[in-house]
């Protein structure tokens, strides 16, 4: 992490340990007086579409808007272990749910892989954040959608694919620069943001369902030597990034 660039978790360390990396996107974690109780949770969602979404099951929309492809055919459901929420993802990929190793205090925990075993996506809730930004990085938002299935108190958080740094200025020292995730803070204004930071406000406190682009990971075509951020952009063309999407954006409550 930037030595200028300070951010604190107070959460288990088993997701800590990918989450610290990512420094803090926006001057301020999901305040306080947005964070609700289970009486505040929204109805739960049941349309088979992702919420706020207008794609047809089964496909989804190109990154540059030109029509649609068919991604992973078979579909099924997860509910977390505590029953508070509840997303869809492709048949032959794998949720683990290491609940043994959470802290006390509980919350929900589910890593996703894909069928190479490769983790594509965590969800984490019960999550204290704070952060505090000093450096700013130029920005580009790859892909955003509004979760309304995810509204509380008025604030509707946000599925959002970005990058910090460029060809002529690089991002955080040490740090992913490109993320997806679901996070409750305000768009990047101007020409800079801070570091990626993807949380959104979920009782108790504050939830995470995301992670850092890894081209180890995330299977992206063309020339390996590409600079990174380029295979980030490029990794938007997949048909497995369509279904991380979808997948991320179909989170819901579950009931």
């Amino acid at each position: 992490m930037n030595s200028r660039t300070r951010s604190r978790f107070l959460s288990p360390a088993a997701f800590l340990i990918a989450s610290l990396l990512a420094g803090c996107a926006q001057p301020a974690g999901p305040p306080e007086t947005s964070a609700g109780t289970a009486s505040d949770l929204p109805a739960s969602v049941t349309a088979s579409a992702p919420p706020g979404s207008t794609h047809v099951p089964g496909e989804t929309t190109r990154p540059d808007g030109t029509g649609t492809s068919t991604a992973s055919a078979a579909w099924t459901s997860y509910t977390t272990a505590d029953g508070q929420l509840i997303f869809d993802h492709p048949a032959p990929w794998s949720v683990k749910d290491p609940a043994g190793e959470l802290a006390e205090g509980g919350g929900a925990f589910a890593e996703i892989t894909n069928q190479a075993g490769k983790p594509l996506a965590t969800l984490r809730t019960n999550m204290a954040t704070g952060s505090t930004c000093t450096d700013r990085f130029p920005y580009s938002v790859l892909d955003s959608q509004d979760l309304p299935a995810l509204t509380l108190k008025g604030s509707t958080p946000r599925f959002v694919y970005e990058t910090r740094g460029n060809a002529a200025a690089p991002g955080p020292a040490d740090t992913p620069a490109a993320g997806y995730g679901i996070t409750s803070g305000p768009p990047a204004s101007g020409d800079s943001a801070c570091a990626i930071f993807h949380f959104f406000t979920w009782p108790p406190n504050a939830a995470m369902f995301g992670a850092f682009y890894d081209p180890a990971n995330n299977e992206t075509p063309g020339d390996p030597s590409l600079p990174y951020l380029e295979k980030a952009k490029i990794y938007t063309e997949t048909a497995e990034y369509r279904d991380i999407r979808r997948m991320i954006t179909s989170l819901r409550p579950a009931g």
